[in-house]
């Protein structure tokens, strides 16, 4: 099976909106918004504008029955009543068919605040991502909630990406045990930074690094091949 685009995707989603008094189909609408935020348009009055600026012929290219695109009220009360996790889900589809048939072994797992997000007094939304950089593509992404951290949104984020024969890595927000222990039983590994957040583990890596050396270091000066005088040398044959 070819695998999906983004608008069909997206047409998947239920439609959270009362069935009296819908006027815009939804793949339409979301449709619409994506294709906005692709030109760089990062607002409802932007993607609004967006519609407007190309008329007729997009609403209609995009599936809308009238030929109009919606108002700037309009995305904002269907956009609001979305479930977050569904949407995610299915952009997750997307992706997916995307890379299937490509391989990668690496995925990043980040957190950073969501650029515009911030609105006054009310805080912007932070996210943490899981990234595959050989196919340049997000696979997932939850959110933080302002009751957690990003260590414990990453814990829910293992749980929705192929982690098994990929290689996890993280900055030391992330160097945890039971996220290392939960990459390793989905049949993934690891490499995480452990700092000064970890110090009795800083510790005990440059101890063990240490004790190999030193390990290696009397291993050679012991060995039985270290002091052995070297053989006579083969004296040339003769070329007859």
């Amino acid at each position: 099976m070819p695998p999906c685009t983004l608008y069909d995707a997206l047409a998947t989603l239920p439609d959270p909106r009362s069935r009296h008094g819908r006027v815009h189909p939804l793949p339409a609408v979301m449709g619409l918004v994506a294709l906005a935020l692709l030109m760089g348009r990062k607002s409802l009055t932007g993607i609004a504008r967006f519609g407007r600026q190309h008329g007729t012929p997009l609403a209609h290219a995009l599936g809308f029955r009238r030929g109009k695109t919606p108002a700037k009220s309009t995305l904002s009360r269907t956009l609001r009543r979305f479930d977050p996790e569904q949407l995610e889900a299915a952009l997750t589809r997307w992706v997916e068919g995307r890379i299937a048939s490509t391989p990668f072994e690496h995925i990043a797992i980040d957190g950073k605040a969501l650029r515009g997000s911030r609105d006054g007094e009310v805080p912007g939304q932070h996210l943490v991502a899981a990234y595959a950089p050989a196919v340049a593509a997000v696979l997932a992404q939850v959110r933080v909630d302002s009751k957690t951290n990003e260590h414990k949104a990453a814990l829910e984020l293992l749980g929705l990406v192929p982690v098994a024969g990929k290689v996890v890595t993280g900055d030391a927000m992330f160097c945890q045990r039971d996220l290392a222990k939960q990459v390793i039983e989905a049949g993934g590994d690891y490499v995480l930074v452990a700092k000064d957040n970890q110090p009795a583990l800083v510790t005990d890596i440059k101890g063990g690094f240490a004790f190999a050396t030193a390990a290696r270091s009397i291993a050679a000066a012991t060995s039985p091949w270290a002091h052995r005088p070297a053989g006579p040398t083969r004296p040339d044959r003769d070329v007859v």
